[in-house]
C-alpha cells in the first residue's frame, strides 16, 4: 500500500497541537496559545513540517469567516446600533491617537510622515479573530465590554476603506489601484442591509421549516449564507469578515441559529485553528532572534500605546476605569488586517523589504502575546474587585 507523504506530516501536526495544548489546559491558558506555539514549532524556522504559509493562510481565512458568522448569530443588532457614538467617534479618535503617537516615535527615528501614517493604521488595527475567540472562551463577548470591544472591532473592518485610499496616496506611484467607489457603493449596501435587519422584527427564511427536517440540507445552506455574504463583500473590495457577520445577523434575526451552531461548530474551531497556525508560521524566527532589542521594543510601545489610548477613549464614553482599562488590554494587540497595510506598504515603497519583515515580525509577535497581556489585566482588574 502506498503511504501518503502528507500523512505523517499531518499526524505530526496534531499531535503537538494536541500536547500544547494539553500543556496549556493545565497552565490554565487559552487554546490560541497552543496553536501559536504549534505553528511556531511546526512552521519552516521550526521542525519545517509545514512549509506551505499560503495554503495556510487561505484555510485560516475561513475560520475567521465562520467565526464572525457565528459571532453575527449571537448579536442583538439594536443594542448594538445604540451604541453607535463610541464605535464611530471612539474608533476615529482611536486611529488618530495611534498616529499621533507614532508620530512621537518617528520623530527620534528620524521617520518620513508617509512611514509614520503607515505604521500609525497598522498598529490602531486590533485582532477580530483573536478577541472574539477569547471573549467566548471567557464568556464575555455579550457582556458591556464584549459588545462594545465587537463594535469597536467591525468599525476598524470598515475603516480599512480610507487607510487604503491614504496609503494609496501616499505614493503617487503605487501600483496598487484602489477602487473606492466600489467600495463606497458596496459600504452603503451594507450598511442598508444592516438597517434593515434592525428595523425588521423578524425575517423569515424561505424553505425553513423544510430544512430543518435535513440535516446534510443544513449543513450546505448555512455554508451558502456564510460564504455567499462573504463573496459578497469581497465583490465589493470589502473586508469578507463584515459579509459573514452580516449573514450571521440575517440568520439571527430569522430565529434559525440553533440547527446552524449544531452544523457548523466543529467547522468553525478546526478552521480557526488552522489561522492561528498560520500567524506562528509567519514568526520568522531567524529575523527575530538578530533584531530582538528593536522588536521587543516595538511590541511593547504598541500593547502600551493601544491599551492607553483605548482605555482613555472608553473612560470619556461612560465606562468605569477597571472596564476601560481592561478592554483597553483587550484591544492592544495588531490585527490580521495590518499584515494587508504593511504589505501595501511594500508595494507603494513607504517601506524597505527589512521594514516589511520587521512589521511582519511586530504584528506576529503581538498576536502571540495577547492572550498573556489580557489575562494579565483581567486578573488585575478582578483582583482590586475584590
Amino acid at each position: 500500500m502506498h503511504l501518503d507523504p502528507a500523512l505523517a506530516p499531518t499526524v505530526s501536526v496534531i499531535l503537538i497541537v494536541l500536547l500544547i495544548g494539553i500543556f496549556m489546559r493545565l497552565m490554565k491558558q487559552p487554546h490560541v496559545i497552543s496553536y501559536l506555539l504549534a505553528g511556531i514549532i511546526v512552521g519552516p524556522f521550526g521542525l519545517q513540517l509545514i512549509n506551505d504559509i499560503d495554503f495556510i493562510n487561505r484555510l485560516g481565512s475561513i475560520g475567521v469567516i465562520l467565526l464572525l458568522f457565528f459571532v453575527g448569530m449571537e448579536t442583538d443588532a439594536k443594542k448594538l446600533i445604540s451604541d453607535w457614538k463610541i464605535i464611530i467617534f471612539g474608533t476615529a479618535f482611536q486611529v488618530l491617537f495611534s498616529v499621533l503617537a507614532v508620530w512621537i516615535i518617528g520623530q527620534w527615528f528620524d521617520w518620513s510622515l508617509s512611514r509614520i501614517i503607515l505604521i500609525g493604521f497598522v498598529i490602531s488595527l486590533s485582532s477580530t479573530a483573536v478577541l472574539i475567540k477569547l471573549l467566548q472562551d471567557s464568556g464575555e463577548l455579550k457582556s458591556k465590554i464584549g459588545q462594545g470591544v465587537l463594535g469597536i472591532l467591525l468599525a476598524q473592518d470598515l475603516a480599512i476603506i480610507p487607510m487604503i485610499l491614504i496609503i494609496g496616496m501616499l505614493n503617487p506611484s503605487s501600483e496598487a489601484v484602489v477602487h473606492w467607489q466600489l467600495q463606497l457603493l458596496g459600504a452603503v449596501l451594507m450598511a442598508g442591509l444592516f438597517i434593515f435587519i434592525v428595523f425588521k422584527k423578524q425575517i423569515k427564511l424561505p424553505f425553513a421549516s423544510w430544512i430543518k427536517a435535513d440535516h446534510e440540507l443544513q449543513l450546505f445552506v448555512a455554508l451558502a449564507i456564510c460564504f455567499g455574504m462573504a463573496l459578497l463583500t469581497a465583490a465589493f473590495e470589502l473586508s469578507t469578515a463584515l459579509g459573514a457577520f452580516l449573514g450571521g445577523l440575517l440568520i439571527g434575526s430569522a430565529k434559525e441559529a440553533e440547527w446552524v451552531t449544531k452544523t457548523l461548530e466543529s467547522l468553525k474551531m478546526l478552521f480557526l485553528a488552522f489561522f492561528f497556525l498560520s500567524i506562528g508560521l509567519l514568526l520568522n524566527i531567524d529575523y527575530f532572534t538578530t533584531h530582538i532589542p528593536q522588536v521587543v521594543f516595538l511590541v511593547l510601545a504598541a500593547l502600551i500605546t493601544n491599551t492607553l489610548i483605548n482605555a482613555g477613549i472608553l473612560r470619556v464614553a461612560n465606562f468605569d476605569w477597571k472596564q476601560s482599562l481592561y478592554a483597553g488590554a483587550l484591544l492592544s494587540q495588531i490585527g490580521e488586517f495590518s499584515f494587508v497595510l504593511a504589505a501595501l506598504g511594500l508595494q507603494a515603497s513607504i517601506i524597505s523589504d527589512e521594514g516589511y519583515q520587521l512589521a511582519l515580525c511586530v504584528i506576529a509577535l503581538s498576536l502571540f502575546l495577547s492572550p498573556l497581556w489580557i489575562s494579565g489585566f483581567r486578573k488585575m482588574t478582578r483582583h482590586s474587585n475584590k
